[in-house]
């Protein structure tokens, strides 16, 4: 909860003067949170803490958003799925394997992450507002799950 939930809070608290002052309708300031799909769905793992403090994020998102947007400051969040890092090394080591499970056939990139945080930086993402973007390759949102017919 620590470093999910209260870093971003406490940051985004002591930049709020900052980010007020360069916030305008025209062009507001922007807060983009890193969330996490586990804060969406479950996994098979029992990561009690993360997939809470994941998913208090996503409603911090919505809450600060809701605030902070009279001060012309947008707050959204991106919510990755299966990218090769020191976190996630299933995906680092097996992505093949991994890539499996998700609908699009492969892990994520840089570049996938790169692009939904420049276009929510960007004015092409300044009508965007306390929202979360799912970079997952489909597997929170286009997933099929299990059938449960006899």
């Amino acid at each position: 909860m620590d470093l999910n939930v209260k870093s971003p809070f406490f940051l985004t608290q002591a930049l709020h003067g900052l980010l007020k002052a360069a916030g305008t309708p025209g062009r507001p300031a922007k807060v983009i949170n890193i969330t996490s799909i586990d804060g969406q769905r479950l996994n098979p793992w029992e990561t009690y803490s993360y997939h809470a403090s994941k998913s208090a994020l996503i409603y911090l998102t919505k809450r600060m958003a809701a605030r902070l947007v009279r001060n012309h400051v947008n707050v959204t969040s991106i919510a990755p799925g299966a990218f090769a890092s020191d976190m996630n090394k299933a995906a680092r080591d097996h992505g093949d394997d991994v890539a499996q499970g998700i609908p699009a056939g492969r892990i994520g990139t840089d570049e996938d992450m790169a692009g939904a945080a420049i276009y929510l930086a960007s004015r092409a993402g300044d009508y965007v507002i306390g929202e979360t973007i799912t970079v997952d390759g489909g597997l929170v949102h286009a997933a099929l799950g299990t059938s449960i017919d006899a």
